[in-house]
């Protein structure tokens, strides 16, 4: 029994360590590339008679503090007026619906070309909603904008020149981040994005390697999105979905880091583990949907790969939840027997997981002109939050396994109104519990002399408990929040006063 929690305990190791080295492979595809990379970075300038017609589309769902703002940000494109429209998709239930057709009529006072639909129903969620919208519309390319992004006045002027090539389906610009400092968790969640941006998407539209439109922030070629079949929602990750099967029809994506699109972080633990949740799951069904073509597809071995690892991440979690149970009874059971062992087995382990990390984020940090510093002393924190949300993402790649599709949860926004919205979660037993163990672990550890066990065991300890600590003190105050009525609808501000904000 014994013998068997060890090889457990060592096999998750293992293929943890593989998704480390993945990761330090990109950190070098980077260096390789650099070059590519640099020349994305560029403003391809179009004569006023060529600028392509765009529809711009704007999906939402409940999003009452900041459908507004979007809406009033959208029809502010440097952008001749006769060469895009809006489309406004909102599915909503709420007081959503007056916010944005109010906003709507405001711009279209102003002569901007702009229409508010909606549909009978909520078929396909956001995937449906966008494909309802295609019905209608004029562009020959679409941007795409989610309800909490904040698209600036050139972006179009910025990205439309790439659609020159022929070939190119999708221009997808970066993320960045309002309140990246509001508190500890946007600062970690800014990094984590920061290394999907600045190194993943990256390296891989440079590398010729798969990769995806993120689902806001970018635009499409409508001919595109008709040749791969279109927006489909047998999965909650269509951009995903949409991306590969894009791909394996030959077209190309381009990738512009130069081109910021800001967005805003989930602000409490309750709402970016629903995002987080979705995902993962998302990815899981895509992966379950897609991986069988890809492997069967013309394209070369090292793309074959680096798509396995792209559409399989998540799987680390479940991993991390054995490896935090395993943990215990391997250090306690086989102490380490000198100092000789510990130099020449568990130091180069730790080095080689850890020591991607912090390449991968490090370099990330970099590229945007941060300092390499400020990546790493986030680091320990980051890793705790990997480990607190573990439970969480491994329920979602079990419900990725087992079904298709599903309910798109939305992410709740505080835009303007702090509190408007809440994200309901059960109490995390679960990640008590491992924290519990965790704690236990540490213990048992430097007890055994496993002097490099100990910090990473202190770390889940912190992680679990840390995401357990915040959902409960979030849950409490709704609960709180609900008892004295505190009402949740917007107050009666003017579209022209959310406009300013």
């Amino acid at each position: 029994m014994v013998l068997a929690l060890v090889a457990a305990y060592f096999l998750c190791f293992a293929v943890l360590c593989l998704f480390g080295l993945h990761r330090a492979h990109l950190v070098i595809r980077a260096l390789v590339h650099r070059a590519a990379m640099r020349g994305m970075s560029h403003t391809i300038e179009l004569p006023p008679d060529e600028l392509p017609f765009v529809t711009i589309q704007l999906p939402m769902y409940n999003e009452a503090t900041v459908a507004a703002r979007l809406i009033a940000a959208t029809g502010e494109m440097d952008y001749p007026r006769d060469r895009f429209e809006i489309q406004v998709l909102d599915d909503s239930s709420d007081e959503t619906c007056t916010i944005a057709e109010a906003a709507v009529s405001a711009l279209q006072a102003e002569g901007v070309d702009v229409r508010y639909l909606r549909r009978p129903n909520r078929v396909g969620y956001k995937a449906g909603a966008l494909d309802y919208g295609l019905r209608t519309a004029k562009g020959e390319l679409v941007a795409i904008f989610d309800a909490d992004f904040v698209p600036q006045p050139s972006f179009l002027r910025s990205v439309v020149g790439n659609f020159r090539d022929p070939r190119v389906a999708v221009v997808q610009t970066r993320w960045d981040h309002m309140n990246r400092g509001l508190n500890l968790l946007t600062s970690v969640q800014a990094l984590m994005l920061d290394g999907h941006h600045l190194v993943e998407n990256r390296v891989r539209s440079a590398a010729g390697f798969l990769w995806n439109f993120s689902g806001t922030g970018g635009v499409w070629r409508r001919r595109a999105i008709d040749d791969a079949g279109g927006w489909q929602h047998d999965t909650i990750t269509e951009d995903l979905d949409l991306s590969y099967r894009a791909q394996l029809r030959g077209w190309r994506f381009v990738y512009r880091a130069d081109v910021l699109t800001p967005s805003e972080l989930p602000e409490d633990m309750s709402a970016f583990r629903a995002q987080q949740f979705r995902w993962a799951k998302g990815t899981v069904q895509t992966a379950r949907k897609t991986i069988g073509r890809v492997l069967r597809s013309e394209l070369t071995w090292p793309q074959k790969l680096e798509a396995f690892f792209h559409l399989t991440p998540h799987f680390a979690y479940p991993l991390i939840v054995g490896l935090t149970v395993l943990l215990l009874p391997t250090v306690t059971f086989m102490p380490a027997s000198s100092l000789e062992d510990m130099v020449f087995v568990d130091l180069p382990i730790t080095v080689a997981t850890t020591g991607s990390l912090a390449l991968f984020y490090g370099l990330a940090n970099v590229a945007q002109g941060r300092s390499l510093w400020s990546a790493l002393v986030r680091l320990p924190v980051l890793v705790a939050l990997n480990a607190g949300l573990a439970p969480n993402q491994s329920r979602a790649v079990w419900s990725g396994l087992r079904s298709m599709a599903g309910e798109f949860v939305r992410t709740p926004k505080k835009g303007n109104l702090a509190g408007r919205y809440w994200q309901a979660a059960q109490l995390p037993w679960i990640e008590m519990v491992l924290s519990a163990v965790s704690l236990t672990t540490v213990v048992a550890a430097f007890q055994h002399g496993h002097f490099f066990a100990g910090p990473f065991a202190a770390l889940f300890a912190a992680g679990y408990g840390y995401v357990a600590y915040l959902v409960i003190a979030e849950q409490s105050a709704r609960r709180r929040a609900e008892r004295v009525s505190i009402p949740v609808s917007p107050p009666a501000e003017t579209v022209s006063t959310m406009r300013a904000a």
